[in-house]
Formats: C-alpha cells, sequence, structure tokens
C-alpha cells in the first residue's frame, strides 16, 4: 500500500517529527507562561546578576564517603567535560531577597542568627535545603525562568581554582583508622579557625577567574547533590554506591554532608534540625529550552 500523504509527494509520516517539536515546544512556552502566573501576588521580578560559565574540562574530586576494602580513603579524581555553559548567581542569595520570599508566604522564616548590617548586602544563612529549594520554586514564578540549587559538580565547575581538594591525603593502603581521624580532626580545627564571626557582605571575598563571587569565604553553600557511601573492594571497583537524599553535600572551604534540617519532628526522622547560620545558597538558571516542562513534572513528582 502506498504511503498517506498530506499533499502529492510529502509522507505523513515525514510531517510527524516536526509536529511533535512544535507542540512541544508550544507546551513549553505555554508553562513558561504558567510559571509566571503561578507567582505570588506582587510585580514580576527582575532576575538576579548571574555569570556564564564557558563549557571546557576539568578535575574534579568526587563527592561521598568513600571506604576501600572496609578502610575510609579519598574519593577519586574525575575528569569531567562540561558541554554547555552554566549560567549560576553570581552572588548568594541576600537575606534581604530572601525576606522578600516569606513575606510573600512562600517560605519559612530563616533561623534567628546573626542580625545582618545591611540585609541587601548581607547573604541568607539559617536556611535549610528544603527552604532553598522553596525560594528557587518562589524565584522561578517571579522570574519567569527556571531556578534550580546547583550540584556539587556545578559548584566545582563554577568554582574553578577556588574549589576545595577536600582529600586528607591518608595512604589509601592504611588500615590504621587513627590516621583518618586525626586528618579529620585537624581538618575540622582549620575549618573553625578560619571561620569569620559573622557573614560578610557581598564581595568581601572577591572573584575567581571566571567572575564567579564570594566562594569558599565564610559561609557554605547547598548543593542538589545527595550524600553517598561508596564501597570498594581492593581492586578499587565499586562494590556498591548508596545515596542518602535526606543528607546533601554543602560546599565551601571545604566540602560539608549536612542533614536538610528539617523543622517538623513528626515527619523529619533523622534529618529534623535547625539550619546553622553559616549555611546559605546561590541559583542556576536552567536556560534548556524544555527546563520548563521538566519542572512542572518535578512538581508532579513525574520526574527527577
Amino acid at each position: 500500500m502506498a504511503a498517506l500523504t498530506s499533499k502529492p509527494g510529502i509522507p505523513l509520516k515525514s510531517l510527524a517529527l516536526p509536529a511533535l517539536l512544535l507542540a512541544a515546544l508550544a507546551g513549553t512556552l505555554a508553562i513558561k507562561a504558567d510559571l509566571i502566573g503561578l507567582a505570588a501576588t506582587g510585580p514580576v521580578l527582575d532576575e538576579p546578576l548571574t555569570v556564564e560559565i564557558a563549557p571546557r574540562r576539568f578535575e574534579y574530586r568526587d563527592s561521598g564517603e568513600f571506604f576501600r576494602n572496609g578502610f575510609a580513603v579519598d574519593g577519586p579524581v574525575k575528569s569531567v567535560t562540561m558541554r554547555r555553559p552554566l549560567t549560576i548567581m553570581k552572588y548568594q542569595v541576600t537575606a534581604a531577597d530572601y525576606g522578600r520570599c516569606v513575606a510573600d508566604g512562600a517560605c519559612p522564616a530563616a533561623e534567628p542568627g546573626f542580625a545582618p548590617h545591611d540585609a541587601t548586602t548581607t547573604p541568607a544563612t539559617g536556611v535549610s535545603y528544603d527552604d532553598a529549594t522553596a525560594y528557587a520554586g518562589w524565584l522561578s514564578a517571579r522570574t519567569g525562568e527556571v531556578w534550580v540549587l546547583p550540584s556539587d559538580q556545578d559548584l566545582a565547575f563554577a568554582a574553578g581554582s577556588r574549589f576545595p581538594d577536600d582529600a586528607l591525603g591518608v595512604d589509601i593502603n592504611s588500615t590504621n583508622p587513627a590516621d583518618r581521624w586525626l586528618a579529620d580532626y585537624n581538618r575540622e580545627a582549620a575549618r573553625k579557625a578560619s571561620r569569620d564571626p559573622a557573614p560578610q557582605p557581598l564581595g568581601r571575598f572577591g572573584e575567581n577567574e571566571y567572575g564567579f563571587a564570594d566562594f569558599a569565604g565564610n559561609i557554605w553553600e547547598w548543593t542538589a547533590t545527595c550524600n553517598r557511601r561508596v564501597n570498594l573492594d581492593k581492586a578499587g571497583i565499586v562494590v556498591n554506591d548508596v545515596s542518602s537524599c535526606g543528607i546533601y553535600v554543602a560546599s565551601g572551604k571545604h566540602r560539608a554532608a549536612l542533614s536538610s534540617f528539617v523543622r517538623n519532628p513528626k515527619g523529619g526522622g533523622c534529618a529534623v534540625g535547625v539550619p546553622p547560620d553559616n549555611v546559605g545558597f546561590r541559583l542556576v538558571k536552567d536556560t534548556r529550552w524544555y527546563a520548563p516542562l521538566l519542572a512542572k513534572l518535578r512538581e508532579r513528582g513525574l520526574a527527577f
């Protein structure tokens, strides 16, 4: 049987893919418009200041807790190629910016801590992982763009030479647990000694080679990366890799695995707690054309 045609010589099946792409694009544009429609009462906000990190290849020490033959070891260094530019906030979200989300009823109030001298120039702290994701949803609605927490790898990509290599330098063949304990102790002591008494104003810690500001200053930053425990055999081959998504990686002068600090004792389980006053966040703008569609699917629990 001859193929069906829309007009002589053009099979209908050859038009199917373009039609599907147009339908997907139209749906994405409608969802993008809907993002603005979902905003809390108030004007559409201007986008925050961002920097665009050009694609490149870089070395990255994998995040997580690694154990080889039952003993803790440093994570492996891998070569990562980022093929798309990354659009990320130049500075951390300020206390004043977060306060607007609170005023709109879209974010819980930050935990009381250091009183900022100027909320418009001081990073927001005392916010949990859930608070940061609530802010991302609010900002997406207010700007009509899709904002998300960066992954640990995103921050490493943007931070460049300022991203910490958190290797403890313990001999991979050491079977003495005291070696690891001592290295952990020394790192924690150095971390506490280097911490400023209160969050400093934006720009206090300068910019890196890409114009990315204040990373590895006096606050840590939430990421969307779940903490992992990876077990390796004697040859270094992965035996199992288990993620814990009630605990997330926070990056700064060092990386740390932090509870998400759920405030509800009944629903929070072991993640219950009060967010500390030295952890804040910044966001990535998802510039992919289908990002609004993915955001909508995530909202409905249909994508991750």
